[in-house]
């Protein structure tokens, strides 16, 4: 079968492996749409800094380079392993990809994205989206209802990435918002505050092509380089600043200014990979009384709550989704890299 296999920095080859063989409580899939998510391309460029040390084995699964990439998919049941009873053949699924000890202080108190040894399909364990077939657990399986195609389900796992990242906010119904990126995550925020009752939001964003995007789908965009950002926040917000702001671009700037747009008491929640340090004033934090808070993968009941929200029609991917085959993912993995597009989905063939 075809499979994109990762083998270092800025090595990924389109190679034919063998297919896998379900095992005791784990099925086949056949893969149909792979997104290539940031994460992917902090792996591709600068492993170091997403935290992934591909010199030693992987301490929760023990595995090593070379590696098939993709935890962003989905596909359909092709075969059952022994003792899986609740999915049958046929059945269309998102793919659940975190991995989890079960064990350290973060998987007892139910934080399991923040586990210390976290492992991920397609990145430190075995079987990846890009692929043409996976084995994976049958409890990994989130099955997809009629109105949910395959596509869709493949964006299942950012759009529950950006899900999370709201709950992380606590932003109340009816508040402000500022989002720092048009990127998928950018884009999944958006939609994941509107579906929580949040209809004043700014989405910040310098690539002329990506607000054009978001602008299409109805949100509300301002270009932080050439336009005015604190006089676009102060007439969204009255002036008193936004509740919460989410910095999903990685980028100093997009930190800063979400800092600096919070109102007294607000909330800046980063939910962005981040490749080089940045500085500022932690002052601006006491005199505000405002917070900082980390969001990182989500609880697999977001992933529920996302495929719900889809199914109600919550989600529209018109003009910032777009596929290609999965033999052209360096191509797609350099694009991204430039800011060109949106989401990228890799149909697998």
């Amino acid at each position: 079968m075809k499979s994109a296999m990762f083998h270092g920095k800025e090595d990924l080859r389109i190679e034919d492996v063998a297919e896998p063989t379900p095992g005791p409580g784990q099925v086949k899939l056949r893969n149909a749409f792979n997104g290539i998510c940031g994460s992917d391309l902090h792996i591709y460029y600068s492993p170091e800094t997403a935290g992934l040390d591909f010199e030693h084995p992987h301490p929760l699964t023990g595995t090593t380079l070379p590696q098939i990439l993709g935890h962003e998919f989905a596909g359909t049941v092709v075969e059952l392993g022994e003792g899986v009873t609740d999915v049958k053949v046929g059945d269309r699924a998102a793919v659940y990809p975190m991995l989890h000890c079960g064990e350290c202080v973060a998987c007892r108190n139910g934080r399991p994205a923040a586990c210390r040894k976290l492992g991920s399909l397609g990145a430190s364990a075995d079987g990846g989206g890009m692929s043409e077939y996976v084995a994976v657990d049958a409890g990994q399986l989130h099955l997809l209802p009629a109105g949910v195609d395959l596509s869709m389900g493949a964006l299942v796992e950012p759009m529950a990435v950006a899900w999370h990242a709201v709950a992380q906010s606590r932003v109340p119904q009816g508040a402000s918002a500022l989002i720092a990126g048009a990127g998928p995550i950018g884009i999944g925020t958006w939609f994941a505050l509107k579906a929580r009752g949040v209809d004043q939001v700014l989405i910040s964003e310098p690539s002329a092509e990506r607000r054009e995007i978001v602008s299409a789908l109805g949100a509300s965009v301002v270009d932080p380089v050439s336009g005015d950002l604190p006089a676009a926040v102060a007439e969204l917000t009255a002036g008193d600043g936004v509740h919460v702001a989410f910095d999903a671009a990685g980028a100093g700037p997009a930190f800063t200014s979400g800092l600096a747009a919070l109102r007294p008491g607000g909330r800046l929640v980063m939910v962005a990979l981040h490749e080089r340090p940045i500085e500022f004033l932690p002052t601006q934090l006491m005199m505000g009384e405002t917070e900082i808070v980390g969001s990182v993968g989500y609880q697999p009941e977001e992933f529920d709550a996302v495929i719900a929200a889809m199914a109600r029609g919550l989600y529209d991917t018109t003009g910032w989704v777009q596929e290609v085959s999965l033999d052209k993912v360096v191509d797609a993995i350099h694009a991204l890299r430039t800011g060109a597009g949106a989401k990228i989905l890799l149909r697998v063939p």
